[in-house]
């Protein structure tokens, strides 16, 4: 069973994104802001991260530059509700976010995101 590590300031996103990849047979971990994932990922044996962009502390473009950065096989679905601008998801993914959603995002899409980075 493929770990996913969600990373989101919010508990209403996270949770969310817990009951539906738990129930899509993923486990998960959960982390409120980029520094709490950072240590999250180095703790446990994670397959897939999914980040906000857009949280206090450590964002979620510093938390995903250290973790490419460090991890060459760090796989990393960023998000932002950021709306209409589209900058910082172009920049996750210059930091190494393999795909980007804006909030809110289609939940079968993102699982059928989650699926095929995990088959990759």
């Amino acid at each position: 069973m493929a770990t996913i590590l969600v990373i989101d300031d919010e508990d209403s996103i996270r949770h969310l994104l817990k009951d539906v990849l738990e129930k899509a047979q993923y486990q998960v971990i959960e982390a409120r802001d980029g520094q709490e994932g950072l240590h999250a990922y180095q703790k446990n044996r994670i397959d897939l991260v999914i980040m906000d962009i857009l949280m206090p502390g450590t964002d979620g473009l510093e938390a995903t530059l250290q973790l490419t950065r460090e991890y060459v096989d760090a796989k990393v679905i960023a998000m932002t509700g950021a709306q209409g601008d589209r900058n910082f998801l172009d920049v996750a993914k210059l930091f190494g976010a393999r795909r980007v959603f804006e909030k809110p995002f289609d939940l079968i899409k993102l699982v059928d995101a989650v699926k095929e980075e995990l088959a990759k």
